[in-house]
């Protein structure tokens, strides 16, 4: 949940901009799939999985996990003075001490207090033997695609663009290599550290953009760089405050080529390079957790802006605020975390982003049954207010006279709330997304539209059925826009397991099989040269399914296309595809017309003696030599020296093309002549 805290809320701000400021979203997301812990938990996974196919007898587990607390002490020892983690740490130990002295070495082994315990101690033990780059990317491969369900349930729109830090290797490497060329960053001991004095002392550039208090915080620096490389970049770097932007790789770890030798992305620089890929020197938004503004977000900043050389590689940044699980922070360290898979078990996807428009997406947010409860109220009372002003407008006239009932002063007073509520709702997204103001003011549109319904009924009087529409209408695309509802429902939430109101939804499971089975058709009418079939197949695509409002595109070597598309368009697009293929026939017969007359021209042309080739120009010229070419011009002025040059040249080639010419006459009539013969 505390991941979701992030997309949900970017989500809502990227659906806010598009659909209610209409402003074009490119959305571009990174993953991170090369870091310290992952490279740590896919290591001890492996070698956890290895030591569970050993099957180890009592006797040899119990004196592996006596070593293992030795090391597990010494990390408690280590957290003297951090209570949350000493807690985790103690409770790992007796967890595992109270199994062992109950259960069986088969069901010890496969347990998670046996892992907490165990995988840390294997991989001191092991770790550097662990070579093989795909073992580190099995476990990122796996919860991203677990991530991507999760923001499928939570109805979170898909990135235009998703970028994996695998994938961008060789781009990192030539980045890196451009910020030492820039002066920004060396080379330390097959690792690559930016230079952040180098940096700030630059007229240019300023480092810390972002906290700039931060400057100098060791600890935030050292859980930026990762537990992996604590160790050795002390003695490496030129500053304290420098960080790596590539990292040699040790034992057990994965890597790749570089320039300075085998190595691996540092954290800030991923998101640096995949996202300048995407938007070059510079973007407008960049996103993510208020805890990464620092080192993270100003450490990408600083890379960013000295490999282009400017100020301004993000132009705005959006940090979501913390999540609290029942007031207290969470941590996946701490084990109090919880997964959205688990609140989906209890809570709707509906349920949860109510949950967050309720919230200021940039404050601290609490999910506790508490505040769930707000939300389920919350929707509670919008799903009463849509029955019952869809219970009101049922049994009134829609259209006609009867359709327009006289305002009183009721219909004035719940239309003036109507324009000031959405006066409101305007102002909130118009102050930094304000999504709890505008959800106020919704709150208050419904209490003041269930109290002219309840007077109106309660004296007796039809409320006004095209208000009440609207207002509703209103209050439905507005939880549309924001993700709440589906796009394609009319009012209100849609019935659960009810019928399906997405027309494409409910009739393109019968049309797919409707186009596999023609498709089938099809290809057993081409092998067999059934062309009557094949006609009926076109015949069905261009003729039938057009009425029904359906496009049919066939593409060889893959599935048939479906689309549904207005009737009326359809039809349109056929009388184009019929005009456009009558142009296409009439423009090949032009052709066909063009070429022939060209081939008579060129035929003709040929059987000119060149004697005769200019004979017929006399408003050309006035006199010609003994060879037919011309010397004086109309006026009788003697042609000049280039003008005689050319029409010398004209003349030759007109003697080839003759003597070619009477060549083919001189073949024909000897072929002639021999067939008379025979």
């Amino acid at each position: 949940m505390g991941h979701a805290r992030s997309y949900i809320s970017f989500d809502i701000l990227r659906r806010v901009l598009s659909d209610y400021f209409n402003y074009d979203i490119f959305y571009c997301m990174n993953i991170t799939d090369i870091d310290d812990k992952i490279i740590m938990r896919a290591r001890q996974n492996f070698l956890m999985q290895k030591y569970i196919d050993s099957k180890p007898g009592s006797d040899q587990l119990k004196k592996d996990v006596e070593e293992a607390f030795l090391l597990l002490d010494q990390k408690i020892a280590a957290a003297e003075g951090d209570e949350g983690k000493l807690k985790m740490l103690n409770k790992s130990k007796t967890s595992l001490q109270s199994l062992m002295a109950s259960d069986t070495p088969e069901k010890i082994i496969i347990s998670v207090e046996a892992k907490d315990v165990l995988a840390p101690w294997l991989d001191k033990q092991k770790g550097s033997e662990v070579t093989d780059n795909s073992i580190f990317s099995e476990l990122p491969k796996f919860w991203e695609e677990e991530f991507h369900k999760d923001l499928e349930a939570l109805n979170v729109l898909p990135a235009d663009v998703l970028t994996r830090v695998s994938e961008y290797v060789p781009e990192i490497v030539t980045f890196v290599q451009q910020i030492i060329h820039n002066g920004y960053a060396y080379e330390s001991n097959r690792s690559v550290y930016f230079d952040t004095k180098v940096f700030d002392s630059s007229t240019c550039h300023f480092y810390c953009k972002m906290v700039p208090e931060a400057f100098g915080d060791n600890k935030a620096l050292a859980e930026g760089e990762g537990e992996l490389s604590a160790s050795t970049e002390k003695s490496e770097k030129r500053n304290v405050t420098d960080f790596a932007v590539w990292k040699a790789s040790k034992p057990g770890e994965p890597s790749w080529d570089s320039p300075w030798g085998k190595g691996r992305p540092g954290w800030h620089i991923e998101c640096s390079v995949m996202a300048s890929e995407i938007f070059g020197e510079s973007m407008d938004i960049h996103s993510g957790g208020f805890d990464l503004k620092f080192p993270h977000h100003d450490n990408e900043l600083a890379q960013a802006e000295a490999y282009y050389g400017n100020d301004n590689w993000v132009r705005y940044f959006v940090h979501s605020g913390h999540l609290t699980i029942d007031g207290c922070k969470m941590s996946k360290s701490l084990k109090n975390f919880v997964s959205i898979k688990e609140v989906l078990t209890q809570y709707s996807a509906r349920q949860v982003r109510l949950l967050y428009l309720l919230h200021a997406w940039k404050d601290t947010m609490d999910y506790s049954r508490k505040t769930m409860d707000v939300a389920l109220e919350f929707e509670k009372t919008l799903q009463e207010f849509f029955l019952t002003v869809k219970d009101c407008v049922r049994s009134m006239a829609s259209s006609g006279s009867g359709a327009w009932a006289k305002w009183t002063e009721p219909e004035v007073q719940l239309n003036q709330k109507f324009l000031e509520a959405k006066a409101g709702v305007h102002e909130a997204l118009c102050d930094n997304v304000d999504t709890r103001s505008a959800m106020d003011n919704i709150r208050e549109l419904v209490s003041a539209g269930n109290t002219y319904i309840s007077v109106a009924r309660r004296t007796q009087r039809s409320p006004n059925r095209i208000l009440l529409l609207n207002i509703a209408t209103y209050i439905t695309d507005l939880l549309k826009m924001f993700g709440a509802i589906p796009k394609s429902q009319a009012i209100g939430f849609p019935q659960e397991g009810g019928q399906n109101e997405n027309f494409e939804d409910a009739v393109m499971p019968h049309l797919s099989a409707f186009a596999t089975f023609r498709e089938s058709v099809r290809q057993m009418a081409r092998t067999q040269k059934a062309f009557d079939i094949l006609g009926l197949c076109d015949e069905v695509r261009d003729i039938t399914l057009p009425e029904l409002g359906v496009r049919l595109e066939d593409h060889e070597g893959a599935p048939p296309v479906i689309k549904l598309v207005s009737r009326e368009v359809l039809l349109k697009e056929r009388e184009e595809k019929i005009r456009q293929e009558e142009e296409k026939r009439a423009e090949k017969e032009r052709l066909r017309k063009k070429k022939e007359a060209e081939q008579a021209a060129k035929s003709a042309q040929e059987r000119i003696p060149p004697s005769e080739l200019f004979r017929s120009e006399t408003d050309k010229y006035s006199a010609f030599d003994e060879k037919g070419i011309p010397t004086h011009d109309a006026a009788g002025q003697e042609l000049t020296k280039s003008a005689l040059k050319k029409l010398v040249k004209q003349f030759e080639a007109q003697d080839k093309k003759y003597a070619k010419y009477l060549k083919t006459v001189a073949a024909s009539e000897a072929s002639a002549a021999v067939n008379g013969d025979s």
